[in-house]
């Protein structure tokens, strides 16, 4: 099991995790994040979600996509009011306006855990660098401020988001059968995870992968980043260790 060193009876870990509430604004050279201002990025929001043919992409979301501006408003400060969520607003930089959403959920300070999730991704960011990168901005800055496992969780069914996890570099933990309800069908949610020993070895994959030099005139690339997150290995979590 993970040793844990208690100062003053509280665990040490939890004096280097700072919160993620603290976070105004995540640059990266293709998007920028910063918390989700309900009013602000309302209509840029429901504009962009708007493109899509159709709600197929709220699917395995909690709820079905907002059908007008007034039912998108609601549905975005219902969001954002979220208890333990930081939610955050993704900005695409070439078009200079929000175009999907990600959260840190399940913040976990004393074990040094959090999840991303709550990931609504509009068709103007979907299958893009933007999409990896606004991932990438979220698993570093988590490891920078001190938390030693980052969480994915999703529907069974959901094979796009079980490939982007497992793309980013997330490891398949388990499934847990029937674990809840959602809109009337019975789910299995799959666990996927990558923690801190894993992350250094990652981190130099993504940003290799990002970095301008791999992406030709046409943006593109010229190595898979599958192939660059090939020599990754798995840290074994259970070896007895100080989690500091």
């Amino acid at each position: 099991m993970t040793i844990l060193h208690f100062v003053n009876g509280v665990p040490r870990i939890a004096a280097a995790v700072e919160s993620c509430q603290a976070i105004t604004s995540l640059v990266g050279q293709y998007c920028s994040l910063e918390p989700l201002d309900a009013v602000k990025h309302c209509n840029d929001l429901y504009t962009a979600c708007a493109s899509a043919p159709d709600g197929r992409d709220w699917t395995y979301l909690t709820e079905e996509r907002p059908a007008t501006l007034e039912a998108f408003r609601t549905w975005l400060t219902k969001r954002a009011e979220e208890a333990h969520w930081v939610i955050f607003t993704i900005f695409c930089a070439r078009r200079n306006r929000p175009v999907g959403l990600a959260s840190h959920m399940r913040i976990d300070t004393v074990n040094g855990s959090l999840a991303l999730g709550g990931l609504t991704w509009s068709p103007l960011m979907k299958r893009t660098i933007v999409g990896t990168e606004a991932l990438y901005l979220l698993l570093k800055n988590a490891f920078v401020l001190g938390y030693r496992r980052l969480e994915w969780k999703c529907d069974a069914l959901n094979s796009a988001s079980r490939k982007a996890a497992e793309r980013i570099g997330f490891r398949y933990e388990g499934t847990f059968r029937q674990m809840m309800v959602r809109k009337g069908r019975s789910r299995d949610t799959q666990w996927f995870s990558i923690l801190d020993g894993e992350w250094p070895v990652i981190d130099e994959a993504i940003s290799h992968w990002l970095a301008k030099d791999n992406f030709d005139e046409q943006g593109q690339q010229n190595q898979r980043l599958s192939t660059l997150l090939r020599p990754t290995k798995m840290v074994d979590g259970g070896v007895d260790r100080a989690a500091v």
